[in-house]
């Protein structure tokens, strides 16, 4: 018996057992950056997202049911190397005037994953007729943009310079 093509279906159902599993692994990860991070304006904007990431897993959760399909994550190999990065990160440069630098690095190498992959999902969920998966994924994005600016904001007006200057 032939098997069948896989579709945009599976695919979407795929991604989204994927940037689940993603988002899970960042929750898990930001409360170990907030820790790192030697500026309060980091840790603040880490504990913010991670407060953020726990209602983008909420709206993936939905996402599943407009899909009648068991909210479950498969490993992400690419969030696991970035976070094993910002993790290499943390451990050699502890202490240094570049640490907060690095971890901003880490943390918008997510945050672009994130964006690239919601945009896809939304292009997705709009070819499949998934209008309520759209508005879900649509907000997430939204908060996932807004983070990624904040954090470059925060790197230009203080953390680069610091890593500089020292």
């Amino acid at each position: 018996m032939a098997k069948q093509p896989k579709t945009l279906d599976d695919l979407f159902h795929d991604t989204l057992k994927d940037i689940y599993f993603a988002e899970k692994k960042i929750l898990a990860t930001l409360p170990k950056m907030a820790k790192a991070a030697q500026s309060e304006e980091l840790k603040a904007a880490f504990e913010k997202h991670r407060t953020e990431t726990e209602g983008q897993i909420e709206r993936l959760e939905k996402v599943f049911e407009v899909i009648e399909k068991k909210p479950q994550g498969k490993t992400c190999a690419a969030i696991v190397g970035i976070t094993d990065e910002g993790a290499e990160i943390m451990e050699e440069y502890k202490g240094s005037p570049a640490l907060d630098a690095g971890l901003l690095a880490a943390a918008q190498a997510v945050e672009h994953y994130e964006i690239s992959r919601y945009g896809t999902m939304i292009a997705w969920a709009e070819e499949l007729g998934l209008d309520d998966a759209v508005s879900l994924l649509e907000e997430t994005l939204e908060e996932e943009e807004a983070t990624d600016e904040a954090l470059t904001e925060i790197a230009k007006t203080a953390i680069n310079q610091e890593a500089e200057a020292a």
